[in-house]
């Protein structure tokens, strides 16, 4: 049985290396192949955000309350759809100057957001939640959530 530190974190790693393929398109402004990788790493991150916020965030929160860290990573989520919204708006204009600019600012928040989550909110749902762990993990990926 995996654990909701280690699914989640192969998530962030999947999600990672197409946002790391989206930027090398960019510079090299291979402009449609950026199109549907930047597209397609805004779809797997809101997947991973949603099923953090609609079930791994609530699950916890039923144990420990709705203050803390859950509160900081729904922020975090959100200044992070901010980034992604103007970095489409980079790649509508074709303009990889301000694109990758964001894309820094964009990799550092998702660092310390990731570290977060898997340093110290993952392994504590995992132990809080215990033996409810599989199905909030089958909770979490049932119709894809998203």
């Amino acid at each position: 049985m995996k654990s909701i530190t280690e699914t989640l974190c192969e998530q962030h790693s999947y999600c990672d290396k197409i946002f790391a393929q989206t930027e090398d398109s960019v510079a090299k402004t291979q402009w449609e192949a950026a199109d549907i990788e930047f597209s397609d790493f805004r779809a797997d991150i809101e997947r991973h955000f949603t099923r953090e916020e609609e079930v791994l965030f609530p699950s916890v929160e039923e144990h420990i309350g709705p203050t803390g860290p859950t509160q900081v990573m729904r922020m975090e989520h959100q200044q992070m759809r901010d980034v992604f919204a103007q970095m489409q708006d980079c790649l509508t204009q074709r303009d990889s100057e301000q694109y990758l600019g964001l894309s820094e600012t964009l990799l550092i928040l998702m660092q310390q957001h990731n570290a977060k989550e898997e340093q110290i909110l993952y392994p504590m749902s995992d132990q809080v939640l215990g033996e409810e762990v599989p199905s909030i993990l089958n909770r979490m990926f049932e119709r894809n959530r998203v």
